[in-house]
């Protein structure tokens, strides 16, 4: 990517881990609904696991003192705030709202973090977003309303739980998004995520042991493991993290609208669902909220 313009790279990057996550949230999902696995169990190995293959490739491949994040204090304080608030919270939340209703209204309640960022910046800013900006996060949002209920609100059935764990994806995909840009402008995203991944692993450990394991394993679901835990969780977070330095928060949180995208070619062409004519529409919504975006000046 180094031929690219800064803001060109931080486009591919966010657009690359959004797709990621949607394909992985499908598979999530299989293996919830499928092979009878817990998010629990999910969410603490994708993030041991991610963690510490992120913090070795750091020291053998990149070379990094992985301890000198933890010489400031204050940078301390900061990270581990990321790491279970951010980092452990988006994951678990999401997870938990697909286990209590489905990976439909979990997306949909997610997609509430743009609205939620754009609030807080015009607050902290005192500045309103510009018409741009506005009508880009108009159109994801629609598009990803259409995409997952095909125009029609009724077809959405959520729990409490549903709706509770859903809203919380949505400050915690929010938190992730504003957080960490000093962190990453000091340290970099592999350090970055890969500690904030242990980090998050160690401490829902507490909670869930790694070895408490429910579930039938089987060739699809191995496979299904690891997509989630390399693929659904390493590459895309770290390239949305990366995507942080080159554009600005809310444009990623925009562009990610990319993972219901994701998740509806996947149905096509996995899982055979057949799309119609909303969905399409939704679809275009979407990559009109894109082109829409990368066309608006820092």
């Amino acid at each position: 990517m180094a031929k690219f313009q800064p803001r060109t790279k931080g486009l591919i990057l966010v657009i690359i881990g959004a797709m990621l996550w949607g394909i992985s949230g499908t598979v999530a999902q299989y293996l919830f609904q499928k092979k009878g696995f817990s998010p629990e169990w999910l969410v603490v190995i994708r993030l041991l696991v991610s963690g510490i293959i992120l913090l070795t490739y750091a020291v053998i491949q990149e070379k990094q003192d992985i301890w000198k994040v933890w010489r400031s204090k204050h940078n301390c304080y900061s990270l581990i705030i990321f790491s279970i608030i951010g980092m452990l919270g988006v994951q678990y939340t999401y997870f938990a709202a697909i286990k209590h209703g489905n990976a439909a209204t979990a997306t949909i309640l997610q997609y509430l973090s743009p609205v939620i960022i754009t609030c807080y910046l015009a607050i902290r800013t005192k500045k309103f977003p510009s018409l741009r900006q506005s009508t880009a996060i108009a159109f994801a949002m629609l598009g990803t309303f259409l995409i997952i209920t095909k125009g029609n609100i009724h077809s959405i059935s959520i729990s409490k739980l549903a709706l509770f764990w859903g809203i919380g994806a949505a400050f915690a995909s929010a938190f992730y998004t504003l957080q960490p840009r000093v962190l990453l402008s000091k340290w970099g995203s592999t350090l970055v995520v890969g500690w904030s991944m242990f980090i998050g692993g160690i401490a829902f450990s507490f909670i869930h042991q790694p070895w408490d394991f429910v579930g039938q394993w089987s060739i699809n679901s191995m496979i299904a493991v690891m997509f989630v835990v390399l693929f659904g969780t390493l590459i895309a977070f770290y390239c949305y993290l990366e995507s942080l330095k080159y554009i600005q928060p809310t444009e990623a949180s925009v562009l990610s609208s990319m993972e219901p995208l994701s998740a509806a070619v996947l149905s096509v062409l996995w899982l055979r669902v057949p799309l119609g004519t909303i969905e399409w529409l939704g679809i275009v919504c979407v990559i009109s909220a894109i082109i829409i975006l990368s066309n608006v000046k820092d």
